[in-house]
């Protein structure tokens, strides 16, 4: 057989350019992961951090070689806090940028506003903040805290150093509707009631007149998942009218977004909340993770609960897609749905296969000098309880957010 070596060239060009030969030294396609959050606008603080903490698990997954011998490439968008930008940007990552995976979503609006596009386009998408609960969508695994996780500790704490009589103030959209009544359920499930709920758009800055409405209820305690800047106003207005050393004083919000540094110690000090993460963990994880957090040109003092969550849920994707070999969507699933773990600087996350939320450790904890100080630590709380209607296991073409019924 003769070699005929201009006619082996013609051919090898004509194969690569349609794609069926690899050009010699050709780098792997890298992964692409999508990104969704407020990096400016007014809900900065919770996004910038979990800008950070997404990018410096990039980093850390691509200097230790990438997955697969391939990059992790990033896509992120910065919606602005716009809704409308989120839904926008969405369709941008699965249509345009064609990415493997989308980690994302602040306010809950954010999450709807990007999930059922997820869905349809089967990206896998991850939602990596403390929300009301309830969701069930076999694409979507989560990894905040739920009510089952916080609630559920919280309430029963805060009611034991006050009382049974709650009053409940809550940012008007569908976190704090669904969560107001988780708060009553737990409240009842107490002995306790519920005197009065107030709800609040997200610009409300000016509570006057509901301090003097709690101060004609007389309360025993006053429970508040309020969102936002505008909303911390609330808790400078309280502290000034002296309320705040009349009735004690829970939330189940503020501190996730660092905002106990934004109050004076004479303004915060004494509220309970119950979350994952506190800066003032004690562990040689949590130490070792601020160092790598200031290497990488961040402050230790801006990290929240949403920037670990944002970290250890890019770390499971990552085992999950070492453990199926592939970054293809299906393959990835399976291996999270096998129960899949990484340990953090806040302990470990577990996904859940049956609801795909986290199994994670829940601390109660009180403001004490513009820190959130640890009480007690609740090791790997279950993320379903009440939410146990979500089975996807049994029902994996479900699509729902189950509300709770009270």
């Amino acid at each position: 057989m003769t070699f005929n070596r201009r006619q082996f060239l013609a051919t090898g060009t004509a194969l690569a350019g349609a794609g069926l030969m690899p050009r010699i030294g050709r780098a792997a396609d890298p992964i692409k992961l999508g990104s969704i959050l407020d990096t400016s606008g007014i809900f900065d603080a919770y996004g910038k951090p979990m800008d950070h903490a997404m990018r410096l698990a990039v980093s850390d997954l691509n200097d230790g070689g990438g997955l697969l011998d391939r990059q992790i490439e990033i896509r992120a968008y910065d919606t602005q806090s716009d809704m409308a930008l989120y839904a926008q940007y969405a369709q941008q990552l699965t249509r345009r940028d064609q990415v493997d995976v989308v980690h994302g979503g602040i306010l809950s609006a954010s999450r709807e506003a990007i999930r059922q596009t997820m869905r349809r386009s089967n990206t896998l998408y991850f939602y990596n903040v403390m929300y009301e609960g309830g969701v069930c969508d076999r694409n979507i695994f989560i990894n905040g805290v739920t009510p089952a996780q916080q609630v559920e500790v919280l309430i029963p704490y805060a009611m034991k150093q006050s009382g049974k009589k709650v009053y409940v103030l809550a940012a008007d959209y569908n976190y704090g509707q669904i969560m107001a009544r988780w708060i009553d359920k737990f409240v009842r499930d107490n002995g306790g009631e519920v005197v009065a709920t107030d709800f609040f758009p997200l610009d409300v800055a000016d509570f006057g007149s509901t301090i003097a409405k709690i101060q004609s209820a007389a309360p025993d305690l006053v429970v508040a998942p309020l969102v936002g800047g505008a909303h911390l106003s609330f808790f400078r207005q309280w502290a000034a009218s002296g309320m705040k050393d009349r009735i004690p004083l829970a939330s189940t919000t503020l501190g996730v977004g660092n905002e106990h540094k934004v109050l004076t110690a004479e303004e915060g000090d004494g509220i309970m909340v119950a979350y994952n993460y506190s800066q003032e963990i004690e562990s040689p994880g949590n130490e070792a993770f601020k160092a790598k957090w200031e290497a990488a040109g961040g402050n230790a003092s801006e990290i929240n609960e949403f920037a670990i969550s944002t970290y250890a849920a890019i770390m499971t994707w990552a085992e999950a897609v070492r453990q199926a070999g592939t970054a293809a969507h299906d393959p990835v699933v399976e291996a999270l749905e096998s129960g899949l773990s990484v340990d953090g600087p806040s302990g470990r996350f577990t996904v859940d296969p049956q609801t795909h939320h986290a199994i994670a450790d829940v601390r109660l904890m009180e403001i004490r000098d513009q820190k959130m100080q640890v009480l007690e630590t609740l090791p790997q709380r279950q993320p379903m309880d009440t939410q146990a209607v979500c089975d996807l296991g049994a029902n994996p073409d479900d699509n729902t957010q189950y509300e709770i019924d009270i």
